[in-house]
Formats: structure tokens, sequence, C-alpha cells
């Protein structure tokens, strides 16, 4: 071969220039200081691995002017090698998962094998043991009946007809009338017995019956245990993974209200607060208040109160109101003071509050607090009406309910008469009582009402009030004097030494009653 031939087919290196050293080096240097980042070698983690040196592939082709179509389609073999590694890898240890779960399945058969042994074991002493108990109980039977058959003989035979009748005299023995009288006991005594006999005790025939039924309950017993636990596995399963709308729902409609109950509560309560969600205690009281039309027995007390301070605590009135009015719950004495106290804070919407403790007062029979709310809503006619509808509140009631809610129109109402009755507090003990606890302003509004309508109106106030004494009437006149209303203690005094038969009052004499010219 010639020297031509030779130059013609030799392979000549490829000259590298100053700037294609420079950028490998610096490719160099990259590489070195992305692995000691990210702390990873040749042998792991490999994902990190592959990424800097695609970055690198990818710098390479951007710098190269020749070749670069060659350098793309090696970098899209590489990138397919790779992802294929990937797949590969994440196969493998779907495989790796799935052949431990199968290599444990001959080991959880063997223990639930030794379980069914250990199980069987216990049945067959349970039973051994039922059947001993069952010989032993057989055998007291048998020696009880031996017993009842010879103390029945001995009674038959062992009564002498020649002694008295236990509990009778001789005297009363040989009366007929006496005999009949004792008789007729004996015979009440003997069914009050009869009756006992049916009520308290059983024949020994039933109890095989009472043996099955109790079977039946205790295997009620064991599937209710059952599907409590497998009901609170689902439950806390839902709670650990952040799904509380759905832990919500799945409480509120499981059979029985298993999950109904303060456990749950606290579990949802250990939650707190999510930012930008509702909270997940009051989604479940939502679900259980939503649905308790669909049980027989309403939402209990406990729960009812629980509910109602969520709802309040997160400034949802319109829930309660909602809950209140229209869901199947249980309500108590806190149920109503929370909504009052509530109403103390949130002054707008005080009287929607005040209505709503009401009606739940007068639901629980605690017509004092029904009432009172009532007088603070300013509805005192309605007041009035509750009043005669009920009729259980004594003057001792009422004249703390003027104390606590001083209106001048509350106060007449209770102090006049209607329909010919009797009103159901004396004015005369009221005035005295609100200038006793420095209620001096609403007195004297009082007063002025009374000393508008004259003499006549006075002495009808005077004679009706059959309550307050004359001695009581006196401290009025004075306190009247003593406010500036003069006519009026004047014709209280005139009034009361006109009446009939009536004596110069004394003041050591406090149990002299004005009405009482009416019985002379």
């Amino acid at each position: 071969m010639s020297v031509q031939e030779i130059n013609k087919h030799a392979v000549l290196p490829p000259i590298i220039s100053r700037s294609d050293k420079e950028f490998l080096e610096c490719m160099q240097r990259y590489i070195i200081t992305e692995i000691e980042k990210v702390g990873c070698n040749e042998e792991g983690p490999a994902d990190e691995y592959y990424i800097i040196y695609r970055n690198v592939f990818n710098k390479v082709i951007d710098y190269v002017t020749a070749y670069k179509s060659i350098l793309t389609s090696i970098k899209k073999e590489y990138d397919t090698f790779i992802e294929t590694l990937k797949k590969d890898r994440r196969t493998a240890f779907f495989l790796h998962g799935k052949l431990k779960v199968l290599a444990a399945e001959p080991t959880s058969l063997v223990y639930y094998q030794r379980r069914i042994i250990q199980l069987e074991a216990k049945i067959r002493i349970i039973e051994n043991n039922s059947l001993k108990i069952q010989l032993q109980i057989d055998q007291m039977r048998q020696l009880k009946a031996e017993y009842d058959t010879k103390e029945a003989k001995y009674y038959i035979f062992s009564k002498d007809p020649s002694k008295p009748i236990p509990g009778m005299t001789l005297q009363d023995s040989v009366n007929l009338v006496a005999l009949r009288k004792y008789r007729k006991h004996l015979e009440d005594k003997y069914r009050e017995i009869k009756q006992a006999m049916l009520v308290k005790y059983v024949p020994i025939q039933r109890m095989a019956d009472f043996d099955e039924e109790m079977i039946v309950l205790l295997k009620r017993r064991d599937i209710a245990e059952n599907l409590n636990e497998k009901l609170q596995f689902r439950f806390n399963e839902l709670i650990s993974l952040g799904e509380y709308e759905k832990a919500a729902y799945f409480a509120a409609n499981s059979p029985r209200r298993i999950l109904q109950n303060m456990g749950s509560v606290d579990k949802f309560k250990a939650v707190g607060k999510i930012r930008g969600k509702t909270l997940p205690l009051l989604l479940f009281f939502e679900a259980i208040f939503s649905t308790s039309h669909a049980f027989k027995h309403p939402v209990d007390a406990d729960l009812t109160l629980e509910g109602i301070k969520c709802g309040l605590s997160e400034k949802r009135l319109d829930l309660v109101i909602n809950w209140v009015t229209q869901e199947k719950l249980t309500f108590s004495e806190k149920a109503g003071d929370v909504i009052c106290d509530y109403g103390e804070q949130d002054t707008f919407n005080k009287s929607k509050c005040l209505a709503l403790a009401q009606n739940i007062y007068s639901d629980c029979g605690l017509h004092k607090k029904a009432l009172f709310c009532l007088c603070k809503q300013g509805q005192i006619h309605g007041a009035v009406e509750y009043i005669h509808q009920f009729k259980d509140f004594t003057s001792d009631d009422l004249i703390k309910l003027i104390t606590l809610c001083p209106q001048t129109e509350l106060i007449q109402c209770l102090t006049e008469e209607k329909n010919g009755k009797l009103p159901f507090l004396s004015f005369g003990l009221a005035i005295l009582h609100l200038f006793s606890v420095n209620m001096e302003k609403v007195g004297i509004k009082l007063l002025q009402e009374v000393n508008k309508g004259g003499k006549d109106a006075v002495e009808r106030l005077v004679i009706s009030d059959s309550y307050c004494s004359i001695e009581n009437w006196q401290k009025f006149a004075n306190i009247c004097f003593q406010n500036g209303f003069d006519k009026l203690s004047n014709d209280i005094m005139s009034i009361l030494r006109s009446q009939a038969g009536v004596s110069e009052i004394s003041e050591e004499d406090d149990t002299i009653n004005l009405m009482e010219h009416v019985f002379w």
C-alpha cells in the first residue's frame, strides 16, 4: 500500500481548542459541585445522579455546533434508557412487596389454625364445667323436691284442730262475725301472696326458656360489640386520613347511634381548627343534628349542649336557631343558660337569643326563667298570659321578677285587677319592695301614675288590696310624703281613718289587716 493510500484512510484525532478545553473543565467542575450538593455518587441515589448528567448533556448539545443532531439522538436514547430503568425499578419494588404478602400468608394461616385449636380446647373445658354445674343443679332440685314432700306431710299430720287459731283470741274463735272477718283477712292475704308469686317468681319449667333467651341476648351482645369495633375502626381511619366531613356523616348514620357519643366529640375536638375550612367539630354536630329525625329517640342532652356551645363559639347563631326549632334534641337548663349568656355578649342578636332560651326553658318546665326571658324581650302581655296559663308563681317569685325587670308596665299589669279577678301582686307591697332595694325611680314613676287617678282611684286601690296590712299602708303613706306626694299621702291616711270598725293604728300591731272591717 502506498503512502497516499495510508494517509487517505487514517483518522486524525479531533483538535481541541482552548475554549473547548475551558468548557470541558467547567462541565467537570459543575458535575463535582452538583454531586456534593445532593450528596450522591455513582452508587446512588440514582435519580439525582441521572438528572446531573442529563443537564450536562443538554449543556454540551447547546455548546457544540457540529454533531448536534447526533448528540441529540444519543441524548434521546439516554433518556429513554433511564426511564426504562426507573420503570423496571418500580415494577421490581411492587413485585417484592407482593412477594412479601404472599410469603406471609402461610404464617397467618398457621396462626389462625393454632387459634382455632386453642378456642376449641376452651369450648371443651366450658362444656365440661357446664355439665358438672347442671348435674349439681339437678341434684339440688331433687333434694328440694324430697324436702318439700316431707314438709307437706309433716304439716298435714301435725296440725291439732283443738288448738286455738293463730292470730285470734279464744273469745274471737267462737264468734261467728269475728271468724268471718278473719277468714276474709286470710283470703285477701292469700290473693296478695299468689299475685306476688306470679310477679316475683317463675315456675321451674320456665328456667329453660330463660336460658334460651339469655343465649340469644348474649349472641346479640356479641354481634353488637363486633359491629361497634368495626365501625370504630372505620371512623378512626377516616379521622386519621383527614376526611373529617365523611367521618362526621359516618358517625351520624351509624346504627343505633353507636358513634354518637362524647368519645367522638373528644376526637373531633382534638383535631382543632383548620385554616380556611369549617371546624371539624361543627361538621360533626351538623351531621348528627340533621339526621336526628331518622331515629326514635332525640339526641341526648350532653350532645345537644356541646353542639349549641360549638355553634355559638363559631358565631353560627343561625345554625343553633335551626337546631333548636327544627331538629329532634333533648334540652336542658344549661343549654338555655348558654344561649342567654351569648345574647348578653352579642347585643345585636339578644332578642333572638332570649326567644330561643325561652323556648328551651318552657320545654324543660323552667317557667320562672321562661317568664324572665319574656319580660327581658319586652313582651309584657305575653308574660302576663304565661302567668295565667301555668298559675304556679308565688308572690315571692313575682317580687324577684320585678326586681330583675323593674318595668312600670309589668308592675302595673301584675298589680291590677283583670276581669274581676284579684291581682297577682299587691301594689303596696311592690312599692315598699322597690324603695327597699334602691329602685326609687321606678317606685316614684308608679306613684305618679296612681296620683293622676285622684282619691277615688286611690280608695279602690287601698280597699281591693287584701295582702297589704295597715302598718304597711302607713309606711306607704310615709314614703309618698317623703318623696313629695303630700296629697297622695293624705288621701291614703284619710281612707284608712274613714274605714268603719277600724281603730287607731299603732306601730306595735303589725297583724291588723285593712279588710278586717268586712267581718264586723
